[in-house]
């Protein structure tokens, strides 16, 4: 498991989050991107700055910090929140902790729970974890969840990789290729221009979402059939 951080309220979160999730972007966040260039077999930027990486090396897109300004992006997630809800074990929709008990943390996957066979053989997701409200709340407003979701109590897992831009060595400058996940330790690392962390989740139970809450009964979301 992920060290603990003492809580405090995340950098970003609204007074409202069940109307916008934390990790949701919003279009005054937009900022122009920096000239991608090539430098020691990877990808760097033109004007890169210490804080243009993580601790791994990694080169991060670079974000602006304006929440609530604008219009919310639902489709778009801001990535420094992304980290900071995967990092802390953070609730992607309000910015709280995710729900945690003895058989693990709350998380949400949009896999059939009617078919399991079809899931991943290593399950991943960029999709941060949850606390039970939001969770609840969320399969009643989501549109992909609300098609069909898995609620999984995840007790081991890890920071496996990144989601982002992956490019390739170009003339005069690196060309971006696709979009792609790739693993902390596969060489295209160096290549990627990352907006979000992915984690693997290695040992978890499946488990009956409305039980969950209905056992926590003061967490009883508004509208929970």
């Amino acid at each position: 498991m992920l060290t603990d951080f003492p809580h405090r309220p995340p950098l970003g979160a609204l007074a409202r989050p069940d109307v916008v999730p934390y990790i949701a972007q919003w279009s005054e966040e937009h900022i122009k991107q920096p000239v991608v260039i090539g430098r020691a077999g990877g990808i760097a930027y033109a004007d890169e700055v210490v804080q243009d990486r993580d601790g791994g090396g990694v080169l991060w897109s670079r974000v602006g910090m304006r929440p609530g300004r604008g219009r919310p992006e639902f489709g778009k997630v801001h990535g420094l929140r992304q980290r900071r809800t995967m990092r802390r074990l953070l609730c992607q929709v309000c910015g709280d902790p995710a729900d945690e008990n003895d058989d693990g943390v709350l998380w949400l996957l949009g896999e059939d729970p009617d078919d399991p066979d079809s899931w991943p053989e290593k399950l991943e997701t960029s999709h941060p974890p949850l606390c039970l409200p939001c969770a609840a709340t969320s399969v009643r407003l989501c549109p992909h969840l609300s098609r069909h979701y898995v609620a999984l109590r995840v007790r081991d897992f890890h920071l496996a990789g990144v989601w982002g831009a992956l490019y390739r060595a170009g003339f005069p400058l690196p060309v971006q290729s696709e979009a792609a996940g790739v693993s902390f330790d596969d060489p295209r690392v160096r290549w990627v221009r990352a907006s979000q962390l992915i984690m693997r989740l290695d040992a978890f139970t499946v488990v009956d979402l409305e039980a969950e809450v209905s056992r926590s009964a003061d967490t009883l979301p508004r509208g929970w059939p």
